[in-house]
């Protein structure tokens, strides 16, 4: 006589003990949920430290709606406070009105007019999208997910040199529903190879400068210390720096490496590292822009590529086929988003789709404290 309708999946356990959450009255079960009784195995870090006021736990997740999914709140729920949005103290750090993602919806803060990507990795998308692409193999045409791919994706990247991959460069983001860090191992060193000498094969780390030189000592040294013989021979650098300075005879061993480690940081610094990295010479060694390469867009949004691997890459980033500069962001904007996210017959347009009221980051533990014949079992 008393139920409302029946619970959702999550509460249906205990569906038939009203207790449990409503509280009891002179015999008599109280409408109202109070937050104690959610605490009690939830817990829900509130959402802005400066929010006027914390609605109540049943306020925005109802309860006897059937197999509805709790967190699906409604978009009325959300504008109580964000169609007018107040804090207590301060400007408010977010937008003050937003009622709907359809009509009322201002555009994503990362593709409004004055963005622009952090990033300082030299990369030309026109041109890596082009046909005929010198490859390692031969010409090819590169498609989006030989770079980008959900974190989940375990297919072996086509254009990577296993050998180089360490740890760190083999990470994967925080959830399946980012994509993978770019990485030189993983995504480009197969075709962008980092050659130092004609007469020694290999490439040079791709690592810091202190590195770089570390390797290069190391190098030249155990070579002249088993062919003593080639102190004397004239070694014309790696041609790639148009005007480098002519071979030099070395005297001894040491003033040889000295002339081989200069030659190819020349070659490093000047034309090898510069094709992709931004580098602000000084001595003894020279710079290297940290890359700053984002690897999530959206920081007050979820998204998840997973749900939308039906389609074409292009389709949403429309502009990467163009894009020459690295300042360029290729997010989709808001529009596109809308013409499949609708409050119509559509994509779920509502503001839980990609917003999350609680602050997960400040969720305690909570200890239960129920035995299983209390939640399955009538008194």
């Amino acid at each position: 006589m008393y139920s409302a309708g029946p619970v959702s999946h999550a509460h249906a356990v205990f569906g038939s003990r009203c207790e449990l959450c409503h509280v009891t009255r002179a015999g008599f079960f109280s409408q109202q949920v109070k937050d104690e009784k959610c605490l009690t195995c939830h817990d829900g870090p509130v959402h802005q430290a400066t929010q006027v006021s914390t609605p109540g736990c049943a306020s925005c997740h109802g309860e006897h709606h059937g197999a509805a999914h709790l967190a699906a709140v409604s978009n009325n729920d959300c504008a109580r406070c964000h169609a007018d949005l107040r804090t207590k103290s301060g400007p408010a750090h977010f937008e003050r009105t937003i009622l709907n993602f359809d009509t009322k919806h201002p555009e994503f803060r990362a593709v409004r007019a004055d963005s622009r990507d952090p990033g300082t990795i030299k990369l030309n998308h026109e041109v890596h999208l082009k046909a005929g692409l010198k490859g390692p193999n031969g010409p090819v045409q590169m498609q989006c997910d030989d770079c980008h791919r959900a974190g989940n994706d375990d297919r072996p990247w086509l254009y990577a040199v296993p050998s180089m991959a360490t740890a760190k460069s083999a990470s994967r983001p925080p959830s399946a529903a980012y994509m993978t860090p770019i990485t030189y191992a993983q995504q480009c060193a197969a075709c962008h190879l980092l050659p130092f000498d004609a007469h020694i094969s290999g490439s040079v780390p791709h690592d810091k400068p202190e590195t770089v030189r570390e390797f290069l000592v190391r190098t030249y040294t155990d070579y002249i210390r088993q062919h003593p013989g080639e102190v004397k021979t004239v070694w014309a650098p790696l041609q790639r720096i148009p005007q480098q300075s002519p071979p030099r005879v070395a005297r001894n061993a040491d003033e040889w490496v000295q002339f081989r480690v200069e030659e190819a940081e020349i070659l490093q610094w000047q034309k090898g590292c510069k094709e992709c990295h931004s580098l602000q010479q000084q001595q003894p060694l020279p710079v290297v822009a940290k890359s700053a390469i984002t690897d999530r867009w959206f920081q007050h949004a979820n998204f998840d590529h997973r749900s939308h691997r039906l389609l074409d890459c292009t389709s949403c980033h429309t502009q990467a086929s163009k894009s020459r500069e690295t300042s360029d962001v290729l997010l989709p904007g808001i529009k596109i988003c809308q013409q499949c996210h609708r409050s119509s017959e559509s994509a779920e347009a509502r503001c839980f789709e990609c917003h999350s009221y609680h602050d997960w980051s400040k969720q305690k533990p909570v200890k239960g404290g129920y035995k299983i014949p209390q939640l399955i079992s009538a008194n």
